[in-house]
């Protein structure tokens, strides 16, 4: 995974709530077997009309200022539906970063985890205003700095976040399972050899 610190990028607004996994990845689209390729059909069913290719004037992600946006601001439940690990690879695939919510569904929350998307929880209160900020403001940038825990954002908007510690020197060092695995690698090796001697004189 790419190590996440500090990102400075065009923030999205998102103003809905219950946003569910169907919603971002249609089920249609689950056959591909790798995990790249899903990001030209995130939000499928909004980003176009009924033939599929035309894109979408009212969706709101579909705006010329919010193209290459990395930080997307959204409202309460989001991810919520089916477990498909599909979503967060359709949105890190399009191209998001980062996610700013009031709260999640548990499941999608911990697969962007695993994934190197960080999910920002944030009371509803605050996000309410930094969607207001952004939508006066089309293309204005929000800076997530992971190592301080806060959020900049268009029109003096600052906030703090919680993270779980472990999670985020995850995040920092850019590591899923494997790669927290393999950070004990010597002493996997060294076990293996053991184990190997152990047989050989059994």
């Amino acid at each position: 995974m790419t190590p996440f610190t500090t990102l400075t990028a065009i923030g999205a607004p998102m103003d809905r709530v219950n946003v569910d996994t169907d919603q971002i990845i249609p089920k249609q689209f689950l056959k591909r077997i790798e995990r790249t390729g899903f990001g030209k059909f995130l939000f499928f069913d909004w980003r176009f009309l009924s033939d599929g290719v035309t894109p979408n004037p009212e969706f709101e992600l579909n705006a010329p200022a919010l193209q290459g946006a990395e930080v997307l601001v959204t409202g309460k439940n989001f991810g919520c539906g089916s477990s498909r690990e599909h979503a967060p690879w359709a949105l890190l695939d399009y191209g998001f970063r980062s996610v700013i919510a009031p709260s999640y569904a548990d499941i999608f929350y911990n697969n962007c985890f695993q994934n190197g998307i960080l999910p920002i929880t944030l009371p509803e209160t605050e996000v309410t205003d930094l969607l207001a900020k952004l939508q006066a403001e089309p293309g204005a940038k929000v800076t997530v700095n992971l190592e301080n825990q806060t959020i900049v954002g268009p029109g003096g908007f600052t906030a703090t976040f919680d993270i779980d510690p472990f999670r985020r020197e995850r995040l920092m060092k850019g590591l899923d399972d494997i790669g927290m695995t393999l950070e004990h690698e010597p002493d996997i090796t060294a076990y293996e050899q053991r184990a190997g001697k152990v047989l050989a004189t059994a």
